[in-house]
Order: C-alpha cells, then sequence, then structure tokens
C-alpha cells in the first residue's frame, strides 16, 4: 500500500524506528520530536501495532466535510457562462449574490472560473506589448499641454494653470490664464 507521508512524518518514522530498533533512547526522541516521552511510546506502540499509515493524518487524501456538491459548482458555472463570461470573480460573486441569492467564497469562485475556463489568472495572461515611445529629435516637435483649474495663490492670481512641458528637454513652461482656452 502506498502511503503519502510529508517531511515531518518522514522524520517522525525515522525517529520513532531508531527508538523500536534500540538505537535511540525514548527521552532523547522526545527532545528531537519536541514531544512528552510519554507521547513517544503511544507513537512507538502505534507504529508497531498499525504500521507507518497510523503516523499521518486519517483524513489525508479524502475531500473536504465542507466542500460544495458537485450539482452546485456544476450551476453555478453554467450561471457565470451564460450571464457572466466577461466578469472577473469578484464582480460576478456579486451579481451571482444579488441577483441569483447563491453565495459561494470569492476564492472558490475564483479556482472554479480558472478550472473552467473563463478566467485566467494574472500570472498566466500574456503580457501586454506597448510600443515604446523615442524622444524627439528638436526641441518643441513634442510638447504636451496639462491644465489644472484650481485658486493656486488663493485669489493673488489668475485661477487656471497650463503648463506646457517638453519632452524633447523635459522643460516646463507655466502660463496662467483665467480661461482654459489658449
Amino acid at each position: 500500500m502506498l502511503i503519502t507521508m510529508s517531511e515531518k512524518d518522514i522524520h517522525r518514522f525515522k525517529v520513532l524506528t531508531d527508538v523500536r530498533e534500540k538505537r535511540l533512547r525514548q527521552v532523547d526522541a522526545a527532545i528531537i520530536l519536541n514531544l512528552s516521552a510519554r507521547h513517544i511510546r503511544r507513537l512507538v506502540n502505534k507504529l508497531v501495532s498499525l504500521g507507518a499509515q497510523s503516523l499521518t493524518h486519517a483524513a489525508r487524501g479524502r475531500p473536504s466535510n465542507r466542500r460544495y456538491s458537485e450539482h452546485f459548482r456544476i450551476e453555478i458555472l453554467k450561471l457565470i457562462r451564460e450571464h457572466y463570461s466577461d466578469f472577473s470573480p469578484t464582480f460576478a460573486l456579486e451579481k451571482l449574490t444579488e441577483r441569483h441569492n447563491l453565495s459561494v467564497s470569492k476564492e472558490t469562485l475564483r479556482q472554479w472560473m480558472i478550472a473552467d475556463g473563463p478566467w485566467l489568472p494574472h500570472s498566466q495572461r500574456k503580457p501586454r506589448v506597448h510600443q515604446p515611445r523615442y524622444r524627439r529629435d528638436c526641441l518643441g516637435e513634442l510638447i504636451q499641454i496639462n491644465g489644472s483649474y484650481h485658486d493656486w495663490f488663493e485669489g493673488r492670481c489668475d485661477k487656471y494653470l497650463l503648463v506646457f512641458i517638453d519632452e524633447r528637454v523635459t522643460v516646463q513652461h507655466k502660463y496662467y490664464s483665467l480661461l482654459s482656452g489658449l
């Protein structure tokens, strides 16, 4: 029989085997495993009677008692395919709760959507390719103009600020105006 054991279980098995074969004392094993000597005796007896499988958790490999039924999962994924195929998991969950009165956790819905296909996690998406913009050759060839309507000088000056930024040399020219137009 194949037994799935964690690194911790394997380490525990090796130490308890050494105790059983008298290569290690129970007190020393208790210190190594950070358990009591009495518990080491219990584990050794369990190992002798039931084998290595007794050291692993009995529920390992079993499905959770709290998981959703397969019918419920299929019903939710069907609704998502029909109505919310282009929604993110969070927004789809809001709509499922609001319109259909169905509630699951956001992470559960995200995992279901990833497994079913309508959602790709950010790590699996193709990176967006942006065209590089090189610096211009001449001064004044590309000027960025930004405007801000704010009383910058508390009534002592015009309210509209225009900023001209030359992309070539990153020079800023500021101009205050009463209107947003030039």
